[in-house]
């Protein structure tokens, strides 16, 4: 599964509203990111439709979060933001697939689980969990941990 630009950018966008007090300003994120600004307002139409932004106009006007970072889940953002989850053509649907097996086809459900699996781990993550730089330096320091006490090969095995 690859996400788009997007999605991509609409998290790092919340990410940087939730790290920031206050309201963020469209010209700082975009040169934050390095993205234009035409492309940031489209995100941002995606992102305030979906709820997770509110935008104040005016001469100190900018973005917030709608809603506290905690309370927005990594997979209700990219459920919002991506237009197509097809992994393959036969997920599309339509008179045009050339597949006889489409409605049986045992990739076709394996793709579908699959795909179910990927937003349910994103569904585990908020955006706070994200920009919460503790937990993040506690899950590195328990895979370094982890690597540590691994087991190590030795030239025999």
């Amino acid at each position: 599964m690859r996400l788009t630009k997007q999605s991509n950018y609409a998290v790092r966008i919340l990410m940087y509203c939730a790290s920031n007090d206050g309201l963020s300003r469209i010209a700082d994120i975009a040169e934050f990111y390095k993205i234009s600004e035409t492309f940031l307002f489209k995100i941002l139409q995606v992102l305030n439709h979906g709820g997770f932004v509110e935008t104040v106009r005016g001469r100190h006007g900018g973005i917030k979060l709608s809603r506290p970072a905690s309370e927005m889940k990594l997979g209700e953002v990219v459920r919002s933001t991506e237009d197509n989850f097809a992994l393959a053509e036969c997920f599309e649907g339509g008179d045009d697939i050339a597949c006889p097996l489409t409605g049986t086809c045992g990739l076709n459900h394996a793709l579908h689980r699959a795909l179910v699996a990927f937003l349910n781990v994103l569904d585990e993550y908020t955006i706070e969990d994200l920009t919460d730089n503790r937990r993040n330096i506690n899950v590195l320091l328990q895979l370094e941990m982890a690597m540590k006490d691994a087991p190590k090969k030795t030239a025999d095995a």
